[in-house]
């Protein structure tokens, strides 16, 4: 028993030792929650993620505070100040992205997302250039997504003015843009092998948001040989890009290089132009996952905000009644309404613009790292360390949002109903790393909303009183699960 007493006394003394040293050294670090040793800062901020997660710390710290996961240093910049200030003052410096054990299975440093230095450079300049040369803010992308708002339309009609939840369908057509960009064509909602691919990346985003995702962070060795759901959401990685090769090696069999259809056509034909080159990251297997990326980041962003837009309209159809009245008196009932179009719009433009701030969908915004040492406001930053610029935070900043928690689109009008651009707005992030997809998204958004609301007045089921507007705390912040009313208009 001696000797045990001993052994314990010694390991209660080397922890201490560890802890004291542990202090020394991080004194120079934004404030934060204390850090036990091996666990980081878990227990002092809640064992995972709520909406809230990363209010609570700014109270106390202020709006540049430290937070550990595990032996992971994390610095959150919370607010518009800091984090304008951040990403102003450190463009290059804070451009990395982090790459944790799990993202690392996922991504192996390839594509536009998961990727940094060199390859990232390439793969996100294919994937710009792709875009804008398929029409990214020319009527050509705009004709495909307004086609499938007309199929959304179609199938809302269908419903005959019933309660629908509409997840389903919206999935689906936000999913579709992506493959038509990509693969340069749609799916059925029938098709079984689009339903997999759909089905698939939503294992995959539901686990990163889940505490087995910390798990595997501070265990990757370990978790790789244990059953869990990580093992669900790697083999999800598997299907999502064997789909993409099955149709990279359509493409390459069709041969049209010479008259480019889609992303794939143009990554193949890059390829081709840099295949002596030594330097190049051009490659199939980058490609695969630069096709995976865009359905991330392309798909469930949009399909939430979409989603929440819908939630919002029903609950408050007063502003609903305003959009479809500045919609009828701008183009009344029949043609299209282009991107273009939103400068007729102010009062839908500053609606879908509140939508966007007040329900902001990604949970976390995406964390850079620290190319090398800097300082901040006089505290230390070192090279590795993860900054997160907590865009939700800014969306909610009440030194800048007159009515933060409130759905108000007066936060984007002028005192003459104009509509004005706001520099606190940024749900497509800031810096180098913002969203490659930001107009995209724009046009998409748009053109859904505007189809839908000439369609459509969208009214709440018999016996419902209001939508529940608190969301479901994933990867994205979706709303619960609902049920609407599409009466179809009397035009």
């Amino acid at each position: 028993m001696m000797v045990i007493g001993i052994i314990l006394c010694f390991l209660l003394l080397a922890l201490l030792i560890l802890f004291l040293k542990q202090l020394w050294s991080r004194r120079h670090l934004p404030p934060g929650p204390l850090a036990l040793p091996l666990i980081g800062t878990f227990l002092a901020v809640g064992l995972w993620l709520c909406e809230d997660y990363f209010r609570k710390p700014v109270k106390r710290y202020g709006s540049i505070y430290s937070l550990w996961f595990g032996q992971q240093l994390m610095i959150i910049l919370s607010g518009f100040k800091a984090v304008k200030e951040g990403m102003d003052s450190f463009p290059e410096e804070f451009s990395n992205r982090p790459v944790d054990p799990f993202m690392n299975d996922l991504g192996k440093g390839r594509g536009m997302v998961l990727s940094n230095g060199h390859t990232w450079k390439q793969q996100r300049h294919i994937g710009i250039t792709s875009l804008r040369k398929l029409g990214l803010g020319k009527k050509s992308i705009e004709h495909q997504i307004e086609d499938m708002a007309q199929t959304l339309v179609e199938i809302f009609r269908q419903t005959k003015g019933q309660p629908f939840d509409p997840s389903f369908s919206v999935l689906n057509a936000v999913s579709n843009i992506i493959c038509a960009l990509s693969f340069g064509h749609q799916f059925s909602a029938e098709d079984e092998e689009f339903q997999k691919l759909v089905q698939a990346l939503q294992i995959i985003l539901k686990f990163i948001a889940d505490t087995f995702h910390a798990m595997y962070d501070l265990f990757p060795q370990l978790m790789k040989y244990l059953p869990g759901p990580h093992k669900k959401a790697l083999a999800s990685m598997d299907i999502m890009l064997a789909f993409a090769k099955q149709e990279i090696e359509k493409h390459k069999e069709s041969h049209c290089l010479h008259e480019p259809q889609d992303f794939i056509d143009y990554y193949l034909l890059q390829m081709e132009k840099s295949r002596n080159d030594p330097d190049s990251t051009y490659n199939e297997e980058n490609l695969a996952q630069c096709i995976f990326d865009f359905f991330s980041a392309g798909t469930e962003t949009t399909f939430a905000t979409l989603m929440w837009a819908l939630l919002l309209l029903t609950n408050h159809p007063d502003v609903q009644e305003k959009v479809q009245k500045e919609i009828e008196d701008a183009f009344g009932f029949s043609g299209s309404i282009s991107y273009q179009g939103r400068k007729k719009l102010p009062y839908t433009n500053a609606v879908i613009h509140e939508m966007q701030r007040l329900k902001y969908v990604l949970l976390l915004g995406v964390p850079r790292q620290s190319k090398k040492d800097v300082t901040m406001r006089g505290y230390h930053i070192p090279k590795g360390t993860f900054i997160l610029p907590d865009l939700r935070s800014v969306l909610l900043d009440p030194e800048q949002w007159e009515t933060p928690e409130k759905f108000n689109p007066n936060h984007f009008l002028d005192k003459d109903g104009k509509f004005i651009e706001r520099e606190e707005f940024l749900p497509f992030g800031i810096g180098l790393r913002a969203c490659a997809g930001e107009q995209l998204a724009r046009i998409e958004v748009f053109i859904f909303l505007t189809s839908l609301l000439r369609a459509f007045s969208f009214q709440l089921p018999e016996g419902v009183k209001e939508l529940n507007e608190e969301p479901v705390a994933k990867m994205s912040m979706h709303p619960h699960p609902y049920k609407l009313c599409a009466i179809p208009t009397l035009a």
